[in-house]
């Protein structure tokens, strides 16, 4: 019977340069850098012995205190928890570091509490720089003993294969712009092409809302006191001169008729009488003057009324178009002497009224350019030109101030009176820094005086 040969013991060297060689084999073999960040944190531990471990990597640009990518038996990172907070301090004030850097609570600082807290009493700083020497991050490995030489050297040799798996997963980095302002030449580029800029003369403008009004209409009025009985034509309609617009209610002067009327039988009675006494009687005859200017004043009442009532019906005073809202506003409404109903205004005839607000008036000649985008083709905008600026602002229904313009339209613009839009008024020219920056310097000089 051949006897039974142990089998020879492993040898630690042997073992631990497998664990460095799968270690390293898995991190070039990782989908994602996520996936080598939890490699890195969790099996790393196959190699080195430690409690906790953390990834951390670096801000674009250097600025900042990165943010912690990675943390041993944690799925998912909470930015904002005390110990990942804690973390990515310790970390950050260890960036600088050229190689591994083993950590206590005294070089913690201010966060020795915390450590004793939320680490064990010792911990390695390893960076982990990509080949040309980029630093993307570090790993900290924690445990209760000190680590020997010998681990520091292992963990130094497994950060550089895993540098160079996580720079093959996040990519060349590019500049930021925080990196090309640190160069002076740049910085000056800058500088000087801000300045050219801000110095190119613009024309001023300013946005105001707009409407196309009839250019020099007849306004028809209320011959006297009444109320509106019937309109007899639409908005807009075209109307030939002495055509009837709209009927007042007769009903009143009609009342007022027979009223002047019977006054004046009375009036012609009295004096008629009168006027018979007077051949036998003196007194009579000196009181006949007296009722005759009574009769007078009687018929030209009834004359007066009887001329109201063929002025009932108004008729348009010119041949055009009918510019008013709607009828049935003004049906039984009862009206004054001498107000407004209705405009009858030739329709190829218009121009541009402009309501410019206070705050964003601008330096305005006659002749300026206006261009309006109607809102029914903002892709056609109609040309004018200024004619006309108020000195004086004026308040409108909705609360604002605001300067009426009016702008004679172009010759071959022929918008439909009534449209609206969006008026681009365009002043004198000044710089582009001026032009951007009007209304915040007027708003500082009023606010300090200045």
């Amino acid at each position: 019977m051949k006897p039974v040969l142990a089998a020879p013991a492993a040898d630690p060297q042997l073992l631990g340069l497998a664990a460095l060689l799968q270690l390293q084999k898995r991190a070039r073999h990782a989908a994602t850098a996520e996936e080598l960040g939890f490699l890195m944190v969790n099996d790393s531990h196959g190699l080195l012995r430690y409690r906790q471990a953390a990834l951390w990597r670096r801000p674009a640009g250097g600025e900042g205190e990165g943010r912690v990518a990675a943390v041993s038996g944690l799925a998912v990172v909470e930015a904002d928890a005390p110990y990942v907070l804690f973390l990515r301090r310790l970390m950050a004030g260890s960036a600088a570091s050229k190689g591994p850097v083993a950590l206590t609570a005294a070089e913690a600082g201010e966060g020795a509490a915390e450590w004793a807290e939320f680490l064990p009493a010792h911990a390695l700083w390893v960076p982990l720089d990509a080949p040309g020497g980029r630093r993307l991050g570090a790993l900290l490995l924690a445990r209760d003993e000190p680590f020997a030489e010998g681990e520091r050297v292992l963990a130094e040799t497994l950060a550089d294969a895993y540098a160079h798996a996580w720079a093959a997963l996040l990519g060349p980095e590019a500049p930021g712009w925080l990196g090309r302002l640190r160069d002076r030449r740049v910085r000056i580029g800058l500088a000087a092409g801000a300045l050219l800029l801000a110095l190119v003369p613009v024309r001023q403008s300013a946005l105001a809302p707009g409407e196309v009004v009839a250019h020099q209409p007849t306004v028809v009025r209320a011959p006297f006191d009444g109320v509106v009985e019937s309109f007899l034509v639409r908005p807009n309609q075209p109307v030939a001169e002495g055509e009837a617009l709209f009927r007042l209610d007769p009903a009143k002067l009609n009342n007022r008729l027979e009223v002047a009327r019977a006054s004046l039988q009375v009036a012609e009675a009295e004096h008629r009488q009168a006027a018979q006494q007077a051949v036998f009687d003196e007194k009579s005859k000196a009181g006949l003057a007296v009722l005759a200017g009574r009769r007078e004043q009687a018929a030209a009442e009834v004359a007066y009324v009887e001329s109201l009532l063929q002025r009932i019906e108004v008729k348009a005073p010119r041949a055009g178009t009918a510019i008013f809202a709607d009828a049935d506003d003004w049906i039984g409404r009862p009206v004054a002497l001498g107000e407004r109903i209705l405009m009858v205004a030739d329709p190829k005839s218009a121009e541009l009224e402009v309501r410019l607000p206070v705050a964003d008036a601008i330096a305005l000649e006659p002749g300026a350019r206006v261009r309006f985008f109607l809102n029914v083709a903002p892709d056609q905008p109609v040309e004018a030109l200024l004619t006309t600026a108020a000195y004086k602002p004026e308040a409108l229904p909705d609360g604002t101030v605001s300067y009426r313009i009016r702008a004679r339209l172009e010759e071959g613009a022929s918008p439909r009176i009534g449209l609206q839009g969006t008026a681009k008024i365009y002043g004198e020219r000044t710089t582009l820094f001026y032009y951007l920056f009007r209304r915040p310097l007027a708003a500082l000089r009023q606010r300090v005086g200045l």
